[in-house]
């Protein structure tokens, strides 16, 4: 089973996003902000990271180079508001692999998943 973690600072997106992924049929960990989100990497190794981009204390892009420096391999999805070219072209050169910004539907979150876990 794909082990995915959720790091979202609100509580109602969070639950939804696990919510989604859980119904798919995956083991979901959450985080509610970029520092408790690196600790809970280094601690249950997921395999795929879904993370907001704008958080307080560590930024979702901070935790992305983090986890990035500790495992090339872990892919990232950013599910945010931001969305200017401007903001995506930065947010891929800090390792995400898709970019999707708010509002997205649960098919558009769960291709996004498939397509980076290979199932």
């Amino acid at each position: 089973m794909v082990k995915v973690m959720v790091v979202e600072d609100t509580p109602s997106e969070r639950e939804l996003i696990c919510s989604y992924l859980r119904a798919g049929g995956y083991e979901v960990i959450s985080a509610i902000d970029g520092k408790e989100g690196l600790e809970k990497f280094e601690k249950n190794l997921p395999q795929l990271v879904i993370t907001d981009l704008v958080m307080p204390g560590m930024s979702g892009l901070e935790m992305c180079r983090a986890i990035k420096k500790k495992d090339q391999k872990v892919s990232v999805i950013a599910c945010t508001s931001k969305n200017t070219d401007l903001d995506k072209m930065w947010g891929m050169k800090q390792g995400i692999n898709i970019y999707l910004t708010k509002p997205f539907n649960r098919e558009e979150l769960l291709q996004a998943v498939r397509s980076l876990a290979g199932v």
